[in-house]
This record gives structure tokens, sequence and C-alpha cells, in this order.
């Protein structure tokens, strides 16, 4: 009754807004009471609405009202604390769904602090006061609050189980080591939480210097990419510096082939104007002649013609040949030169470019992890060591059609590739190589080869690599054999 009559006291003398004892008590036109500062927090929220209203009852006043402390009410707090009363357990005090309750308080739980494996039982502050009093009480085991003490107790003699069966590796209580568990290897619960503490701490090292291995692995990583980052940046930077010097000096080399065709143009053009004006004041001048020719025909005095004849029938000779011979125009014929620079640049691109392909896919940063294996690894299998040897596992190794470039041309059952100068009727196909004169094999090739191939004729390279079909990195990958023609 006296408990009843302090939670009593403690709700009449709280504040329904802090929960906690009133401080500066005010009371309202309705009759409830709070702490000064919290009713004023609560009406500053209502002042945009301009009525103010009671957090218990909602009854609503309009203006707002003004506050004067209760020195009665506030005189009768102070005395109160003086004799010990204290304010109401907040709401958060009080064990929610999810909290682990009090086993004492009746009514409305407190949140339970501590439990107790020795009773089993999960205690309030208050309630758990005898545990740190009482000297039985002191002895017993206090852990965080848990909802799983029941599972502590044996579910056949409702005891604690404080023993650990090794035989069966399961938690009993006394009475079943001297009955089902009878001659079974028990030991104490204590005894087997403390070596399986140590195997624990362990595990935890071990799980911790792996922890550091792979932070210092993700490191390296980390650096490795900033490495590759930097160096293809740099790389691309240095090659479009090439390439634009490049193709700057081609620029420059067509600029100055425009320029000189341009001058030679000009000297030319001059010079054949020159000598057309010459042959049109040559026309001028015979036409001239001509026409005091046939006045002279037409007279009829003899006298007088065969007095003038003797000065116009005479001819000056001509400072040109009788007729002007053209040759064809060969002058600006460049083009077969500039199609050969292009040819010959072309197949020193093409050479150079499968050299920067190669070197590009030979940047490999992971090296590839062997599978780990259930038992050791095998000893490899030895080898031929003769040609022979070799020979007695080989295999004839055929051409893709669908692969070759339409310069090349297969016979011999597609084992034999020819370059030609004509494009072969090949048709349109994903797979086909259109830049490098290539093509590829139709089998499949794994693990370690070498070729020997048979190649006629001059002034082409002939290189064999392998086109992989999968990523590197995947153990077994297969590739395909590949035939590249390339002009010396």
């Amino acid at each position: 009754m006296a408990q009843k009559g302090d939670e009593l006291e403690r709700e009449t003398f709280s504040c329904s807004i802090c929960l906690d004892l009133l401080k500066e008590p005010v009371t309202i036109p309705c009759g409830h009471s709070y702490c000064m500062e919290c009713i004023k927090t609560h009406w500053d929220e209502e002042d945009q609405k301009g009525i103010y209203s009671c957090p218990q009852c909602r009854q609503t006043f309009i203006p707002r009202p003004v506050l004067g402390k209760n020195t009665m009410l506030a005189a009768l707090v102070e005395q109160l604390k003086k004799t010990g009363l204290q304010a109401a357990p907040a709401d958060h005090c009080y064990a929610g769904p999810e909290d682990v309750a009090c086993d004492v308080c009746t009514g409305r739980k407190l949140k339970a602090s501590k439990s107790c494996l020795a009773c089993p039982a999960s205690y309030c502050d208050k309630h758990l006061q005898p545990h740190y009093e009482a000297a039985p009480l002191k002895k017993h085991q206090l852990v965080e609050p848990s909802k799983n003490l029941q599972e502590n107790i044996c579910s056949r003699h409702d005891e604690v189980m404080k023993l650990f069966c090794r035989t069966d590796q399961k938690c009993i209580c006394y009475l079943c080591s001297v009955d089902e568990h009878k001659g079974h290897n028990t030991v104490s619960a204590a005894a087997e939480r403390t070596e399986r503490q140590r195997e624990l701490e362990v595990s935890r090292l071990e799980i911790q210097q792996r922890i550091q291995d792979r932070e210092k692995d993700v490191k390296l990583l980390q650096q490795e990419v900033e490495a590759i980052n930097h160096s293809a940046d740099t790389t691309v930077e240095d090659s479009e510096k090439i390439f634009t010097q490049l193709i700057r000096l081609i620029q420059k080399r067509s600029s100055d082939v425009k320029q000189q065709i341009r001058s030679q143009q000009e000297t030319e053009v001059r010079r054949v104007k020159e000598l057309q004006e010459k042959l049109e004041q040559e026309i001028t001048e015979l036409k001239r002649r001509d026409a005091e020719l046939k006045q002279l025909s037409h007279t009829e005095d003899h006298s007088q013609f065969l007095h003038n004849y003797p000065s116009l029938s005479a001819l000056s000779e001509s400072t040109h040949s009788s007729s002007i011979n053209i040759c064809p125009l060969t002058h600006f014929d460049v083009t077969a030169a500039v199609s050969e620079l292009r040819d010959k640049l072309q197949d020193i691109l093409t050479d150079r470019w499968t050299n920067i392909s190669l070197a590009v896919a030979a940047v490999d940063v992971l090296l590839p992890h062997p599978e780990p294996g259930p038992g050791p690894e095998p000893e490899p299998e030895p080898g031929p060591k003769s040609r022979d040897g070799f020979l007695q596992c080989s295999c004839e190794i055929t051409l893709d059609p669908n692969t070759a470039h339409t310069l090349l041309s297969l016979s011999d059952g597609n084992r034999k590739v020819t370059l030609m100068k004509q494009h072969q009727s090949y048709s349109r196909h994903p797979d086909r190589f259109t830049k490098f004169f290539q093509v590829l094999s139709r089998e499949s090739l794994t693990g370690r080869c070498y070729w020997e191939v048979e190649m006629r004729g001059r002034g082409y390279n002939l290189h064999l690599r392998s086109s992989f079909l999968q990523s590197r990195s995947v153990p077994g990958s297969q590739s395909r054999y590949s035939v590249l023609l390339q002009r010396l």
C-alpha cells in the first residue's frame, strides 16, 4: 500500500509534459499545473494558431493566459523533495514489447537492468539491490538483460544447467549427469566456456590477422589501380602527342605538295599564255598582210601591181614552229607517288599496330591464382623430348574461312593460305578480319603449343599467335591458332 501511495504522490506532483517533478510550478485557468518552461514551450508552438490549449484536458484559451508561479505548490514540492519523494519514472523507463521486463515489478513493469543466471530472473535497478547487499545473492552471476533465461533451465528436471556434457555436446543439469548422462565426459559449464573462450580468441586472432592481410591487399590493389590509371593516362597523353606530331607532319607534307603544285601551275600557265599571246599577235599580223595582198590582187594597173608586189609578197619568218606539239599532261601526275607513300605508310602502321596491340594486351597486373584442390597437386606428366615424340601427339590445323581477310585465299582443304592481289568473294561474316591479313583456325588449343609452318614467297612476314576465346584469368582457357601475313 505504501508503494502505491508513493506512486500516487509522484503522479500528483509531476509535470505531465516532462514527467519530472514540477519546477517553478504554474497553474493555468483550467486548474492543471505544469513547469513554467514546459507550458511556455508548448504554447510557443501554438502562437501561429492564436489558440492556446491545455495538454491534458484540451481546454482552449484566448488570448494566451498570463503565467504566474504557484508559490504554495512550489513550496510543497520542495518540502516533499526533502522527505525523499522522487519523480515518477518517465515512459522510457518502462519496459516495451522489445525490452526485458523486471520479473518482480507489479502493474506496469520497469525495464530490467540485469538478469541473474542463478535465480533465474531479471530485475530493475530497485529490485536488483538485494543482489548487491545480501551475502548469499552476491555470489549469483549477473549478466545483461536476457529474454532467454529459460533456456538455462533443464526441461526435464527444472534445474539450472550448470554442467556441459562433452560426449553429447550439450548443457545439462546436475541430475542429468547422474541419470541419462551417467558415465559421460562432463565438466562445469564455466570450465567448458573457458576452453571454448580460448579457441574463440585464437579464431579471433586468425580473423584479425586475415583482416589485416586483406586490408594490406586492398591497399596494394588501390595503389595498383592508381598506378594503372596514371600509366594509362600518361601513355594516352604521350600517344596523342606522337600521333598529333605525325598528323601535323602529314599535313605539312600535304601543304608542301599543294604549294608546289600551285607554284608549278602558275609557272606553266604563264608560259602557255605568253606563247598564246605571241601567236595571237602573229595571227593579227598575218591577217593584215593577207588583206593587203588581197587588195593588191585586185589592182588593175599592171605597173602599180608590179611596183608593190616585191614589198608585199615577202613574208617574215615565224618565231615559232609551224605547229605546237602538246605532250600528254603528266606534269602533276603525283597521284601514283602519293598512293605509293600511302601504301607504304599503311604497311608500316599495320606492322607497328600489331606490335602496339600486343604490347597493350601484354599488360597483366594480377597473376592467376591456382584453384585449390582437395589434395596435393599432381606431378606434371613428362612431355616428349624429341620432334618424333611431338609428332606422335600432333594435330592438323585447318583454317576458318569465316575469319579470313578478303585478300587471303584458302586452299588444300583450308590448310593453305595465300595472299592475293584481288579480293576474294567471301560471304559477309561478323568474325571476318577487315584490317589485317589474318585468319583463325577452326581448332581450339589449350596449354603450351608450337607450330610447324611451311612458307613460300618473298616480301612478306608470317606471324603466329594465339587469340583467346575466354578471359586469360580463367583456368583452362582456350585459344585459336592465328596466322598474320604482313608485307616487309
